[in-house]
């Protein structure tokens, strides 16, 4: 098979599946942003309450400056980030998303394994994200196969780094759950609409580790190709 057929075998598959599932995410998140939580509490406020039950009255939540789907929980500062739909909004996405934030700060106090791991790999994650293609086409260009090797080493740090998010994400959403439901945060009905929510991203993060994995299957079958 040619290169150009490699090409799209390998990776136009799950980019596919990427952009579904992207859809899928926002078409979730924005159906069950309309349906309203009957405890009318705010994500910011849900998030505090699962903070404070669990004993990390020391972990702000604060405003997200990114906009939509830029929810996250910093651990170098310990503190939670919110996007504005889920920080002021009253619904059981942002009652779903805000508790899944707080799991992973619930992560952090417990010392969750994965979630040490992929703390411990995020700088040099950092460095080889950036730097692997760079270096890869430097090989490609100059036809010298240990910088290509070098290249493909870094992006296969990059790939298991997206492995190991796959149970930190996970885990976060089923301490989510648990969190809502025991302090009855959520409906029974509710439940269903936050835990589509939870999959739906869940599954950004399947679909990013398959493409991924897809990637470096190309590239160690270019080097091996020369």
């Amino acid at each position: 098979m040619s290169g150009w057929g490699l090409y799209f075998v390998f990776l136009i598959p799950p980019m596919i599946i990427g952009f579904v599932v992207q859809h899928w995410l926002k078409k979730t998140v924005a159906a069950q942003m309309q349906v309203g939580i009957g405890n009318g509490l705010t994500g910011a406020e849900v998030a505090r309450q699962i903070l404070d039950r669990n004993g990390l009255q020391g972990v702000p939540v604060e405003p997200s400056p990114g906009g939509p789907l830029s929810d996250h929980y910093d651990p170098r500062k310990k503190s939670v980030h919110l996007s504005e739909p889920v920080y002021a909004g009253r619904s059981v996405a942002s009652t779903a998303i805000a508790a899944h934030e707080v799991g992973h700060a619930i992560q952090h106090e417990k010392a969750y394994a994965p979630f040490r791991l992929r703390s411990a790999m995020w700088p040099a994650v950092a460095f080889a994200s950036q730097a692997w293609l760079f270096i890869l086409m430097i090989g490609l260009f100059a036809q010298i196969a240990g910088v290509m090797t070098f290249a493909i080493i870094l992006f296969a740090v990059v790939v298991l780094f997206q492995l190991v998010t796959l149970p930190v994400e996970f885990d976060a959403s089923r301490r989510a759950m648990a969190q809502v439901s025991d302090l009855g945060l959520v409906s029974s009905g509710e439940s269903q609409g936050a835990r589509q929510v939870l999959t739906a991203a869940a599954m950004t993060y399947v679909a990013a580790a398959l493409a991924a994995l897809s990637q470096l299957a190309y590239w160690l079958l270019i080097l091996n190709r020369r």
